[in-house]
């Protein structure tokens, strides 16, 4: 499921097919414009960010995917299933961490960083997720895990660092500012909404805990935009701000949420999960063309090294 830019969490009870190749094909390309549009999200979320609140400008882009979800699930499944207790409050424990908190520090990462910069944090998703699991629930980890692990932190130091990890040490303020700190919160909120989903798919399909969650989220970010929305000067914004909304509630989270879920279902959660990879990629890219920032030779390197770490991580799970 995924209410958020980062990759979702496979349902680990997801039926798989053996795909023809020409049905294969069609999914990878879907799965390749997945990962395109999660990048452009950094994109829209940047321009957003400059322009409005943190939680004004999530309360847009999960109006618009809320709205689309809720005809989704009419649509598949006959509308959402009625909850019991249990299901309410892991449904809300989704909406506060993978959709409020997580877009929150989101949003207010995005009006300090570069879209770009911000973009190679999201590899560590799944790694601060292995470390939390094992960490709560005591999964083991073994030795091609750690090694893993290890060389992925040493990217996103290498990036947060520009390079230069041993001077940080000695001038940590001006290395690790604010919107490193909210990247890392924004991490932290989305691997807490991966190990509650795992419960909520137990008794929930996808799209509907997903559904669920970004009512939720919804209701939770309402509240606190309503402090937010009367200073703000709506006449004045220009197209790219709705057209920013549309996007990052059609593409960045609902289209994206669906094909993702055709790639689980065609070719499995492991092979799928490897795709997310291109999510930083696209995400620095995007930020050259589009914005014009610069791409630092410690991002290039950092990037990679993170990617390859996630990579091998990714991987020794899939053989376990």
């Amino acid at each position: 499921m995924t209410t958020s830019s980062a990759a979702p969490s496979p349902p680990a009870t997801a039926a798989i097919s053996s795909p023809t190749p020409a049905i294969a094909s069609l999914v990878y390309i879907k799965l390749v414009a997945v990962t395109l549009f999660w990048g452009g999200t950094f994109i829209a979320g940047r321009v957003l960010a400059q322009a409005l609140p943190p939680l004004t400008a999530a309360s847009g882009r999960f109006t618009v995917a809320a709205a689309l979800l809720l005809l989704l699930v009419w649509k598949l499944e006959g509308g959402l299933p009625r909850l019991n207790r249990s299901q309410m409050a892991m449904t809300a424990a989704l909406g506060f961490f993978g959709v409020f908190l997580y877009n929150l520090c989101f949003f207010a990462a995005l009006a300090r960083m570069p879209a770009g910069r911000t973009a190679l944090f999201v590899a560590l998703n799944p790694i601060v997720t292995a470390l939390a699991s094992a960490l709560l629930f005591r999964e083991r980890l073994g030795p091609l895990k750690w090694l893993g692990i290890a060389i992925a932190f040493l990217g996103a130091a290498v990036v947060i660092t520009r390079g230069d990890p041993a001077g940080a040490l000695h001038d940590i303020g001006q290395s690790v500012g604010m919107g490193e700190v909210l990247m890392f919160c924004a991490i932290s909120s989305w691997a807490a909404y991966t190990i509650i989903g795992r419960a909520a798919l137990k008794g929930l399909t996808p799209l509907a805990a997903t559904t669920c969650a970004a009512l939720w989220g919804l209701a939770f970010l309402a509240a606190g935009a309503a402090f937010e929305t009367p200073a703000i000067a709506w006449s004045g914004f220009g197209w790219r701000i709705w057209a920013s909304i549309l996007y990052l509630g059609v593409f960045g989270t609902v289209l994206g949420f669906v094909w993702y879920y055709e790639g689980v279902k065609a070719i499995g959660p492991s092979r799928t999960a490897v795709f997310n990879n291109l999510v930083p990629v696209f995400g620095v890219t995007l930020a050259s063309l589009l914005l014009g920032e610069s791409i630092l030779v410690s991002m290039v390197v950092g990037g990679a090294l993170a990617i390859a770490g996630v990579t091998l991580t990714n991987r020794t799970a899939g053989r376990g």
